[in-house]
Formats: structure tokens, sequence, C-alpha cells
């Protein structure tokens, strides 16, 4: 992927190195407990950060603000590109948009929705309208899920976490809690959360098919992109990280789609361009 020439954003707000943000007694049994909570249990990314908080006890999070800016190392400045060029699309497709601020931390950071921890992943606090990145996840990504390590899968994973942001500005994800409180069964409230996580895949697409057009060329894909950005999204499907984690599929407990359903819905955005072309309600 093309990316270095980009424009650059410069809204990341950079905590790393700034606090312990370790985990009580050993990290393992956390993460562990995160990455279940996460994506076999059906719980939000507030609700794990709550329980990671609790099994925390003792450590204090990080809520002192970081350095605002671009990061001066090359990893920071690509979450920064990217996010920036993630900025101008949606600029363009949504009006009064708004762009979301980028925290980037180490292991563990005070959110606006509980303590974040890296053993959940890259995630969106609607609260404070903030994507919450620990880099160190892009590893675990490749080792522990067996998604690609290539750029633009890299991408992908950001651009899913500000469609969340487009969610809450245009309410659907407000409707969909709203929804889920209402539910009759928690399989009826997991199958809003799976369309609103499968849009954010969609959403993810639409951003990647303007990318080049926003920058001139500048933030671009290149052969071989798509093919990684839609093996990780079949990497990341609920059924995928229920076997490696249980060795079992129980589909009753999807949150995120299957890996299948990740990659139709990557694609759909890739393809067509259009937000509009995301209604994964409707399906």
């Amino acid at each position: 992927m093309r990316w270095q020439g980009g424009r650059k954003g410069g809204n990341i707000e950079d905590r790393r190195g700034m606090g312990p943000g370790k985990v009580a007694g050993g990290g393992l049994g956390v993460i562990i407990i995160a990455l279940i909570g996460y994506f076999v249990l059906g719980l939000e990314p507030e609700e794990v950060a709550q329980i990671v908080g609790d099994q925390s006890a003792g450590n204090a999070a990080s809520t002192q603000e970081g350095v605002r800016g671009t990061p001066e190392d090359e990893a920071g400045q690509f979450v920064d590109i990217i996010g920036a060029n993630i900025n101008d699309v949606w600029s363009q497709a949504l009006r009064g948009y708004r762009e979301p601020t980028v925290v980037l931390y180490e292991q563990g950071t005070g959110t606006g929705c509980g303590y974040g921890q890296a053993a959940m992943g890259p995630f969106y606090c609607p609260a404070d309208q903030t994507v919450y990145l620990d880099l160190g996840f892009w590893q675990d990504m490749q080792t522990q899920l067996g998604a690609s390590g290539a750029d633009f899968a890299k991408a992908y994973v950001i651009a899913h976490e500000f469609g969340h942001h487009v969610q809450k500005l245009t309410g659907a994800s407000d409707k969909v809690r709203q929804a889920q409180q209402a539910a009759r069964s928690q399989e009826e409230a997991n199958a809003w959360s799976i369309a609103l996580e499968l849009q954010a895949d969609c959403y993810a697409g639409v951003w990647a098919a303007h990318a080049a057009e926003v920058s001139g060329g500048a933030v671009a894909l290149e052969p071989g992109d798509v093919e990684e950005g839609l093996r990780t999204a079949q990497a990341i499907g609920d059924d995928m990280i229920q076997k490696r984690m249980t060795g079992k599929v129980t589909p009753e407990a999807f949150t995120h789609g299957t890996a299948e359903q990740r990659v139709e819905w990557l694609r759909r955005g890739l393809s067509t361009g259009d937000p509009n072309a995301c209604d994964t309600f409707s399906q």
C-alpha cells in the first residue's frame, strides 16, 4: 500500500510510554478474559473495559493527556496519515462529519468507556468519540489470529473503527443500543451487534475505494492489497476466532459476523464505494 506521501492530520494523542498500564498479577489471564469477552461472549468494548478494569484493581489507568500532533515514528505516522485520509473521504461523503480523536497507547489506558486494554484490540469509544489503538496489536493480529501483516490489512482495521465513529454521527449506533435493550434474547441482541460490525467493515471498504481519489494518489491500494485485507477480514470472523480460542463454533454467541460475512461486506464497500450500499440492517 502506498501511504508515505499522504497528508498528515495531526489528530493523534500519543500516550505511549506515559504510564505502567500493566495488568495486576500478570497479564495473560486478563488478556484471555478480554478476548473471550469481546469475541466469544458478545460483550461490547465498554463492558470488556470494565471487566478488565475490575481485574486490574490497584493499577492506575493513564488519564494524563498525551502528546498531540503527528508522531515522529513510522508506525505512528502511518496511523496519522491513514486517519487523515479516512477523514478526508468521510468529510466528502457525510454532511457534518466531525473527526474523531485517535489515542495511541501501550498496554492500558483510561478511556471514556472505562479502562482500555491492548488485549481488546483496537476499539472505538462512543462516549468520548475516540479511537484507541495499541500498535502492538498488529503483531498479535498476525501471530494469534492468523491475519495479514500488510499495511492495507492494518489500515482496514483502523478504517473499521472510524466506521463506528460514522455510525455514532449518523445515529446508527445509538439506535442499535436501543434495539439491543429491547431485545427478547441475547441472540437477538447479538444480531444487532453483528449488523453494526458488518456495516463498519463495509464502511472500511468505502474508504479504501476513495483513498486514492481524495489524496491525489498519495494514499492508494497496490496489487495484492485487496487480497490481504480480505484475508484479515476472514481471520477475524467470529467463527474463526472461536475455533482458535475454544476449538468449537457457537453461532448464537456471534457478535461481529462470520468470516464469510466480514469478507462479503468489506468487498461490497470496496466494489461500490457507496455508503448507501452498506445497509446491513435490512439484510
